[in-house]
């Protein structure tokens, strides 16, 4: 392998050495890779570039590093797995910033992400303006997340929820028993709870308009919860004639108004489902207390600079470092009589400016200290991470990072390539794994993977200095790289079927905005990072369809749980849809959130493949002669899985301050299923055999069932072809989950009238 020429002089203790590594699809493969350089990762998706950088190199930095804290400290760490390798030399610690997946919390911010509220509150605390008589409170009373902060009505929310008559009963044309109170559970809670009504005596079979207003107010929003006799299956008359009578009830029901039968289930069920179903009943508005600020009064009559805590974490922070910069220089006297307040504001102020800066330069000063991280893109939020730790002025570290130019638009590209540079400078290792042309070019070293994807790939073809790649044939990273790639035809230009229009659009830095968007073609929204394509996109345009079809959000938000409050309304602060919506039946959003949490989530199980997989076994002569149904060749059903590890195909050993070790089932030796359900075989292959296939080769293998050849060709159409048709939920990428969510979406029979949108598709794409 080639050297660089920078590092031929130095001794063989500059360089990591890996010898012998197994993880995943490499296959058993030794790399010598500089440190105190850049270093990129290239390669397919696929090929094993993660298996290398994170799951081997960083997995083992952080087991090395963790041998040294105490075993009670330990088990505070989210330990990974001890990767499969040999050996591996001259590996310092390491730090890992990677694409952070799925629904951040509301509660995470700018501020918090990057340790600036911390500073904030600490400056407010000790060099803040207070009322006169108003005693010192301490940093965390500036906290939106502490009991010592947060506004006591909203709890911090800056938000308080409820609900309206007219978000529990859409419809007031309907009776109570045609169901108008949608808020009521479905099913025998709610007809349980109409039975109680008509033996209080209240009219169900009248327009629930054309009731008084006691009545609507009284089983909307008592607190009573009265104890009657039920008599179900009587009309109100024969109950009427029941009561008199004094006759034997059903039973006693207990009432529950609606009001308190959202608020109670919400706060506390365990169900994510139940708690989504009664969330889209409740409505919030601007808490009167902190007037949506999040903080107690006390907290907000502290002053710096003449602002409260909550407006100066609402400057962009631009602004903000403009006006903390003459308190940095002690230009400003912050404290009159209080001089150790003075220096203490300097002190500071010049901690946050510094840190502010490095901000800046990556491009990030138009963001807000209190903007939430889920209106972050994933751009943004990984240059806020990598902003943290440009200023820690750690020596000697290696920084593993995932992507750091997803979401970049390439006029960022600099700002990006300028941090890492700052971070190598100061005599530290980077290792990227990579896509994007600009930044592999900066490398001072490449480590290509390949040559393909999954089984095809996992060997390394080249480690050296970027131009030595030019002469490795078996690289497509090369073709790309010196211009050798196939240029594709400019394609013909469809037209409009027609236009989708918004107008009045305002979220986050979008003012006013009015947009066109044509139907019928494939758009694409472009433009700098934060310069509002989420939130014109993935935030207003998903919520304002969505709200005019009556539709929900997302599947996955069902498993995914999330911060359902602050999904309970649409929050978009201005806009509205005035044409084109006639032409839209349904809309798709198709993200990059986890496809499922759990080991037992998979690609066949989540696109639907599995069920056609499930049948065809149970269609074999061997199943019908034993009576085997398709559940029998599920492992999430006792009756088929191995029930020593209840169809995980591994058992998990609990050491108490080390890493949980996962040992193959000794039963079934890692197949899922027990031994009467592997004997039943379709094509001389079980069940357990089929899983542990790719999709390439259950292509050739299923090529005489149609269901099945047309999922896998759309599977393998968005090139995940690589992929085992068993693999774990958990193992994929990003850029994985989206496409198999595509590749789901895609098989659909019927899919017409639809507005897809896709954010970021080419993630984690070579």
């Amino acid at each position: 392998m080639a050297e660089h020429p920078s590092q031929k002089s130095q001794e063989p203790v500059g360089y990591v050495e890996v010898r012998g590594a197994s993880e995943h699809n490499l296959k058993h493969i030794s790399v010598k890779i500089p440190r105190n350089k850049l270093v990129v990762f290239t390669g397919v998706s696929g090929s094993g570039k993660s298996s290398l950088a994170f799951g081997t190199l960083y997995a083992e930095a952080q087991r090395r590093y963790l041998e040294s804290v105490s075993p009670y400290a330990r088990r505070l760490f989210h330990q990974m797995s001890v990767p499969q390798v040999e050996d591996i030399t001259g590996l310092p610690p390491a730090v890992a910033l990677q694409q952070q997946r799925g629904a951040p919390s509301t509660r995470s911010s700018v501020g918090s992400v990057t340790t600036l509220s911390n500073l904030l509150r600490m400056l407010y605390s000790r060099a803040g303006d207070y009322p006169r008589n108003q005693p010192i409170l301490y940093a965390e009373s500036f906290s939106t997340n502490t009991p010592e902060g947060a506004c006591p009505t909203c709890h911090g929310l800056g938000k308080i929820y409820d609900v309206t008559e007219r978000t529990m009963v859409p419809d007031d044309s309907l009776t109570i028993r045609e169901r108008a109170i949608a808020a009521w559970p479905t099913a025998w809670q709610g007809q349980n709870l109409r039975d109680i009504l008509t033996t209080l005596g209240y009219d169900v079979d009248k327009p629930w308009r054309d009731l008084p207003r006691k009545d609507r107010d009284w089983i909307l929003f008592t607190d009573e919860q009265p104890v009657v006799p039920v008599y179900a299956g009587l009309t109100p008359r024969e109950v009427k004639q029941a009561l008199k009578a004094k006759m034997e009830p059903s039973y006693k029901g207990t009432f529950t108004g609606a009001r308190k039968y959202v608020m109670t289930t919400f706060a506390t069920t365990q169900s994510q489902l139940m708690k989504r179903r009664v969330a889209r009943y409740m409505t919030s508005k601007i808490c009167p207390e902190c007037h949506g600020k999040r903080l107690r009064k006390e907290s907000l009559a502290v002053r710096f600079a003449g602002l409260d805590i909550a407006a100066m974490s609402a400057l962009p922070m631009k602004q903000l470092a403009a006006t903390l910069q003459p308190f940095a220089v002690r230009k400003t006297t912050a404290g009159g009589d209080h001089p150790e307040k003075e220096i203490v504001a300097q002190r500071i102020a010049h901690d946050l400016v510094s840190r502010l800066q490095v901000l800046l330069d990556l491009g990030l000063g138009y963001l807000t200290l209190d903007r939430t991280t889920p209106t972050l893109s994933p751009g943004e939020l990984q240059r806020l991470r990598l902003a943290t730790q440009v200023h820690s002025n750690l020596f000697g570290v290696v920084y593993v990072l995932d992507e750091p130019s997803a979401g970049l638009h390439p006029a960022d590209t600099e700002a990006l390539l300028r941090a890492l540079d700052r971070l190598k400078e100061a005599g530290n290792s980077i290792f990227v794994v990579e896509h994007e042309l600009e930044v592999i070019r900066h490398a001072d070293w490449i480590v290509d993977v390949g040559p393909a994807a999954g089984a095809a790939g996992g060997d390394v073809l080249y480690s050296g200095p970027p131009a030595g790649l030019k002469d490795v044939v078996a690289s497509q990273t090369r073709q790309y790289l010196f211009g050798h790639a196939e240029e594709h035809s400019a394609k013909d230009v469809r037209k409009p079927a027609g236009w989708l229009t918004l107008t009045s659009v305002t979220r986050n830095n979008l003012r006013d905005v009015h947009v066109r968007f044509p139907l019928g073609v494939f758009t694409s929204v472009t433009g700098i990072s934060g310069s509002g394509k989420s939130s014109l996109v993935s935030q207003v345009l998903v919520e304002l369809v969505s709200e005019n079809l009556g539709q929900a959000l997302s599947e996955e938000e069902e498993e995914e749980g999330g911060e359902l409050l602050e999904n309970a309304v649409v929050e978009t602060l201005g806009g509205e849809i005035v044409g084109g919506m006639e032409q839209i039946r349904r809309l798709v959003v198709v993200d990059q959130k986890p496809i499922g949490r759990t080991p037992r989530s998979n690609l066949a199980t989540y696109t639907g493949l599995f069920d056609h997989v499930r049948k065809l076994f149970a269609a074999t002569k061997t199943a019908r002669a034993r009576k085997y149904d398709a559940g029998r060749f599920s492992f999430n059903i006792a009756k088929g899985r191995c029930e020593n590890c209840e169809g995980e195909g591994f058992v998990m050993v609990e050491l108490l301050f080390l890493p949980s070790v996962y040992a193959p089932c000794s039963v079934c030796h890692g197949a899922r299923y027990n031994a009467r359900t592997l004997e039943v075989k379709y094509r001389d292959k079980n069940i357990a055999e089929v899983l542990q296939m790719t999709v390439d080769e259950a292509w050739t293998f299923f090529d005489e069932e149609p269901a099945i050849h047309r999922a896998l060709d759309v599977i393998r159409a968005v090139g995940l072809g690589y992929l085992r048709l068993g693999q774990s939920a958990t193992e994929l990428s990003g850029g994985e989950a989206q496409r198999i969510k595509l590749a789901t979406e895609l098989q659909r029979a019927q899919r017409g009238d639809s507005l897809y949108i896709l954010d970021e598709p080419t993630t984690g794409l070579h």
